[in-house]
């Protein structure tokens, strides 16, 4: 089991490397969007691990609030640049 976590935090390595890279803020959000994620469901399977059940509503309301609250900035930042286009 070690070994599929160490596995899951090489995975969220690629994410982080673009989120560096890239400069649009599109590609950004969407890399740390499936960091987010990536990250809640490591949270899920520590839980289950540990037959902590706490730690897997935690990892649930992470994976639920962080989309949204990802939703709602995407939708700001979509606001914001047709408002800018329109000056």
């Amino acid at each position: 089991m070690a070994l599929l976590l160490i596995a899951m935090i090489g995975a969220l390595l690629i994410p982080m490397i673009e989120a560096f890279r890239d400069d649009d803020i599109w590609q950004r959000m969407l890399a740390f969007a499936s960091i987010a994620t990536k990250t809640s469901v490591m949270i899920l399977v520590i839980s289950v691990l540990r037959d902590d059940w706490m730690i897997g509503v935690v990892g649930i309301l992470i994976l639920s609030v962080g989309n949204a609250a990802l939703m709602l900035l995407a939708h700001i930042l979509k606001r914001l640049s047709t408002v800018m286009a329109g000056d």
